[in-house]
């Protein structure tokens, strides 16, 4: 069964100074209210992060009962997980309309530390722990050496992914950094380092927030009150847990998930109008434009320096400003897919990618270690 997107919000962002449930609530009520739907048509939930049990917590505070629910946590790449099982949800019966979310208070709070540990109850720890790395912004790091080693790429050009980020961050209103003015490679060289060779703006923002996208049959889609964006192909990946139990520093799994993506929706890589890829750090869309087959091994990191995936760019990358300058509440990926339903439905003002009908969006969780690859299409 093809199913839709129907209705796509965002919580308040930022530094909020609201409850984790507080920001889950705008986030559903928004979407729902997109949609033209209420919350007594939702019987399928699907989220994280809200405690212990999070599909409980959150269906109890919003009076739901469910017949279905999913809250597996791979990291920011879950969102695109769950509507890969929402799909098969709705087309086996088990739920007719399902509510994806997420939000985190992470900024408020100050819940998240700049670099934490490895988990040491993993064997791959005794590798890892005695050389204290920042978790997980040294193991980024490690893949950004590698790639600038392996492919010749210079470090000017890792540092132009942060930039075309703020270029389509001044373009979007709603953006954590869009009053923030424009940034150059040269602001990116010589910020605060963190770890080699990555410096504090080639990391993404800490900041509140969250959203929520809802989803459908395709059929009852049709007679809701926003134009539908069909879910044309899903699929995931996951290749590792650290990287000393890693073979390949930049083999991520989004190779395999992308190319099953794109097969199962019937379209090639360079059909796709708007690309919105994780971006935790400046090295992960770049590995993720090589591994989707939307740039050649080795080259991506040289194409978004050309400016290909700016504002009037060939290929428009993260056009709200991505984790780098828009938002990034711990897990991004379902703004992800926010984001890609609005271009697709031509409502993004300045920042529109004119013409845009295929959208791919892909969340990369844990230590570049689960891919999850969606690709949605507008319903003319």
């Amino acid at each position: 069964m093809t199913v839709a997107v129907v209705g796509v919000a965002e919580s308040d962002l930022g530094h909020t100074g609201a409850s984790v449930l507080a920001l889950q609530v705008q986030a559903v009520t928004r979407a729902l209210a997109d949609a033209g739907l209420a919350l007594r048509d939702v019987d399928g939930l699907a989220t994280n992060g809200v405690g212990r049990f999070p599909t409980t917590a959150l269906a109890d505070y919003l009076g739901l009962t469910p017949t279905w629910v999913e809250s597996s946590f791979v990291g920011g790449s879950a969102f695109e997980l769950y509507l890969a099982r929402a799909e098969q949800a709705i087309g086996a019966g088990q739920a007719e309309v399902v509510v994806i979310s997420f939000a985190s208070d992470q900024r408020s709070s100050r819940s998240r530390r700049l670099g934490g540990t490895v988990d040491e109850a993993l064997p791959e720890a005794q590798f890892e722990a005695p050389y204290a790395p920042l978790y997980p912004i040294s193991y980024y790091a490690m893949a950004a050496q590698a790639y600038l080693h392996r492919y010749g790429a210079s470090r000017e050009d890792l540092a132009a992914v942060a930039v075309e980020a703020r270029r389509w961050a001044l373009l979007n209103p709603a953006a954590f950094r869009h009053d923030a003015g424009p940034l150059t490679v040269a602001d990116v060289l010589a910020a605060p380092p963190v770890s080699t060779p990555l410096t504090a703006l080639d990391c993404c923002l800490v900041t509140d927030g969250g959203g929520a996208v809802v989803v459908t049959s395709l059929e009852r889609a049709r007679d809701l009150r926003r134009p539908p964006v069909a879910v044309l192909g899903c699929a995931e990946a996951t290749s590792h847990t650290t990287m000393a139990s890693c073979d390949d520093l930049l083999d991520t799994g989004a190779q395999r998930s992308g190319a099953t993506a794109f097969a199962r929706a019937g379209v090639q890589p360079g059909d796709v109008d708007l690309a919105m890829l994780y971006d935790s750090f400046t090295i992960t869309p770049v590995l993720s434009l090589e591994a989707l087959g939307l740039c050649a091994p080795g080259e991506a990191a040289g194409f978004v320096a050309a400016g290909h995936t700016g504002p009037g760019g060939t290929l428009p990358m993260n056009t709200n400003g991505g984790g780098l300058s828009y938002c990034h509440p711990g897990q991004y990926g379902v703004l992800l897919l926010v984001e890609a339903v609005r271009q697709l439905r031509g409502e993004c003002g300045r920042r529109q990618v004119p013409g845009a009908e295929v959208a791919v969006a892909h969340g990369t969780g844990g230590i570049l270690s689960h891919c999850a690859t969606v690709v949605l299409g507008a319903d003319r």
